[in-house]
């Protein structure tokens, strides 16, 4: 009787180590980051048609730069730059077809260097002698400098 404690006792043991080794490789893991998916995330800024976005940079200086690019046919005003995370500019900007602008949105309380951004864009625009607001949004993400 002896003998079969000592199999049971020699079986739990190793299955305990095992699974003790397993916690502390997952800890360490964590510790290092693997787990934390927005550290990876890509640099990328994407709009919706008519406006592009060639250029972009978020620092904690001046916020969210963007250079669109009017793709409509036609000449726009914008209206409005929103960014989650970081502000609204209404400047209000007229943007040749085929032309690009400079914008900054500035972000308040200012953005912390080396963290990742992650913010919606959402403009507001009106096509030349229009009337109507309409409006292009997509996203981006990068890392503040």
């Amino acid at each position: 009787m002896n003998k079969k404690g000592q199999a049971a006792m020699e079986f739990l043991m190793t299955y305990g180590w095992a699974i003790l080794a397993a916690v502390i490789a997952i800890g360490v893991l964590a510790y290092f980051g693997v787990f934390s998916p927005g550290k990876y995330l890509p640099n990328a800024c994407t709009l919706n048609a008519p406006l592009g976005c060639d250029e972009y940079a978020v620092t904690n200086a001046n916020g969210v730069q963007l250079v669109l690019r009017n793709g409509a046919g036609d000449s726009l005003a914008i209206v409005s730059v929103a960014v989650t995370n970081c502000g609204t500019d209404s400047t209000g900007w007229t943007v040749a077809d085929g032309a690009t602008q400079a914008i900054t949105v500035t972000c308040a309380p200012a953005l912390a260097v080396g963290d990742k951004f992650k913010g919606d864009v959402t403009i507001t625009y009106r096509k030349s002698g229009g009337t109507l607001d309409q409006i292009s949004s997509g996203t981006m993400t990068a890392k503040v400098a």
